[in-house]
């Protein structure tokens, strides 16, 4: 079988897209190898490097000019004979030509439309034309998780059987063990507490970081965050600097994925207060490194989060501050959680995910 996939964010995304398509073809290359897997794209960059030395992986260059990923990527991928199209960002090209190849889309969520404040009139108007579009053109669509096929059906008016739910997992760093020497480095890199609370993600309002520094206000809990900061990063700024709690506050730059997962190992608690995701990454991987999690009862994070995590109303930091005591105060409670959590996360394992994929790739040709 022939898999061409739009490789985009492959090459160009370093955070949630990028890493589900790196994720996803790293995976049917090693648990697949027989299949050929096409990356196509106009230009590779040094990310996924390691994935392209896989010899049933290969960078598939197309034609250049403007709006070529829309009108020509589609015939360069039947040019090459592919059995398969999956655009992997909820978008797929718009001409094709008449020789026969079968479509999927994934589409990760439909935040653009529950909450059109965080996103430019034109933003959200491109969007929705977009991932109708592809809807209508797929063979099947994955969403990646059931609230995300919930999404869907409701906003794109799809009907159900066309949607298959296939989860993502994480990347691997966080389910190796890092060497002493290592964990020692990344702890006096960053200067990071004895111990202390995580928050992982982009410093955005849907994010929800203020709430958790609410929560710590009047506490001696330290907090780190990993995260790149936008507009909104001014309002927590604004905050802690009346509150006086600079000292509380660690925000770290530049982190590598192996440094993260460290961080993620020695942070007692990770709380994820976020309003709305598609399918919550960081939740999977806290769960992998056995941290116990604190998110939100909203959204898909109760699927990522499974039975033993901590569920808050993000609305309420004194909700938020309530359970961050009762875990802080709690090492039997931590550890008891973060040994069912694990457990429970080997489902976002990369061969079960694998498995599931090629089912459907093999289904849709069938």
């Amino acid at each position: 079988m022939k898999i061409a996939f739009d490789a985009k964010r492959f090459f160009h995304n370093t955070s949630g897209l990028g890493n589900y398509s790196r994720d996803l073809i790293r995976i049917l290359a090693k648990y697949y190898p027989e299949n050929q897997y096409l990356l196509l794209h106009k230009n590779k960059s040094e990310r996924g490097s390691d994935i392209l030395e896989n010899s049933d992986v290969t960078f598939v260059e197309t034609s250049k000019g403007t709006m070529s990923r829309q009108f020509k990527m589609g015939k360069d991928a039947q040019k090459q004979n592919a059995d398969i199209f999956h655009g992997l960002s909820g978008e797929l090209p718009l001409k094709w030509d008449k020789n026969p190849i079968k479509k999927i889309v994934t589409i990760h969520d439909l935040i653009f439309v529950r909450y059109p404040q965080y996103y430019s009139f034109f933003d959200r108007k491109i969007h929705l034309w977009k991932f109708k579009k592809a809807a209508q053109t797929a063979d099947k669509i994955i969403a990646i998780s059931e609230q995300t096929k919930r999404d869907i059906i409701q906003y794109l008016k799809v009907p159900e059987s066309k949607i298959e739910v296939i989860y993502q997992g994480c990347h691997k760093a966080f389910k190796e063990q890092k060497s002493d020497e290592f964990i020692q480095q990344t702890k006096q890199k960053f200067n990071l507490p004895e111990r202390f609370i995580l928050n992982v993600g982009t410093i955005e309002d849907r994010k929800n970081l203020l709430n958790i520094v609410k929560a710590i206000k009047d506490t001696e809990i330290p907090l780190v965050v990993v995260g790149k900061k936008t507009k909104y990063y001014q309002k927590i700024a604004n905050f802690i600097q009346k509150n006086k709690m600079e000292k509380q506050l660690h925000f770290l730059e530049g982190v590598s994925m192996d440094e993260l997962a460290v961080i993620y190992k020695l942070a007692d608690i990770f709380v994820y207060p976020s309003f709305f995701e598609g399918f919550g990454i960081p939740v999977i991987e806290a769960l992998f490194s056995k941290t116990v999690t604190i998110t939100s009862n909203t959204s898909c994070l109760p699927e990522a989060g499974g039975p033993d995590s901590v569920y808050i109303n993000p609305e309420n930091h004194l909700d938020i501050q309530a359970k961050i005591k009762f875990l802080w105060d709690s090492e039997s409670e931590r550890k008891r959680r973060s040994d069912k959590g694990f457990d429970f996360v080997q489902k976002f394992n990369d061969e079960p995910i694998s498995h599931q994929l090629m089912n459907l790739y093999q289904k849709i040709i069938s």
